[in-house]
């Protein structure tokens, strides 16, 4: 952590000043206030946040799935705001991992097929697709599940396979939002593990999320509120 701090942050996600609103006039709803936040490479940063903070909307802009209202969003030094669709998709494809509560795998797909649909859309030859999907699972211990479908798979182990899903592009950020929300205390545990696993060898990892003790395995949390960020909270020295 000493030679991180000692050496200039790298940002790979920057939000200045994002506004985003929904509605007009009397129904208009603003989600998100003037917010500001930089992930830096290799962070491994908590969200928290009451309902309706605006800590989801966030996230989705960070993934580029929304477009804020207003203010800018830089991704790797990339304008999001500026991107046509077919720019954003791209982007999302290769730079960006997700993890959700709940765990979007095609049921007809074997666990190997949904990690492979990643790199379908990224063109990479089938080939090494394969390859890496094994890698992939293998890195999140399912390396004796390559084929089966996910209703043959335990809620930790379905979500074991998002992550790999998530993890297979390289993506510069891997975004996880309540990853651990559908999940018992022992399989959280074994989750989390892997996120740290994950963290340690680089990869960068915002996670929402509303326990304290999933938060409290991340370097740095930080509480939204009113849709800014209210507390930055403090960054982990060890």
């Amino acid at each position: 952590m000493e030679a991180r701090q000692a050496s200039q942050p790298m940002p790979v996600a920057e939000l200045m000043g994002v506004e985003k609103v929904y509605g007009s006039g009397d129904a208009e709803v603003r989600a998100l206030d003037g917010l500001n936040l930089v992930v830096n490479r290799g962070d491994y940063l908590a969200v928290m946040g009451a309902s309706g903070s605006g800590k989801s909307t966030a996230m989705n802009i960070l993934g580029c799935l929304d477009r804020p209202s207003g203010g800018s969003y830089r991704l790797n030094g990339v304008p999001v705001e500026t991107l046509d669709d077919d720019a954003l998709a791209d982007l999302r494809n290769h730079q960006l991992g997700f993890v959700f509560q709940q765990f979007h795998l095609l049921p007809q797909l074997s666990a190997m097929e949904n990690v492979m649909l990643p790199m379908v859309y990224a063109s990479v030859p089938a080939a090494e697709r394969r390859q890496r999907a094994q890698q992939a699972l293998e890195r999140v211990g399912l390396g004796q599940r390559l084929y089966n479908k996910p209703n043959q798979l335990s809620g930790g182990q379905q979500q074991r396979v998002a992550i790999a899903r998530a993890i297979i592009n390289h993506p510069a950020m891997l975004l996880a939002d309540e990853p651990t929300g559908a999940l018992d205390s022992h399989t959280t545990e074994e989750v989390l593990e892997i996120f740290d696993e994950l963290h340690r060898s680089g990869i960068t990892v915002v996670l929402v999320t509303h326990e304290d003790d999933v938060a409290a395995r991340a370097d740095q949390v930080v509480h939204f509120r009113d849709g800014r960020v209210s507390d930055p909270g403090p960054r982990s020295q060890g």
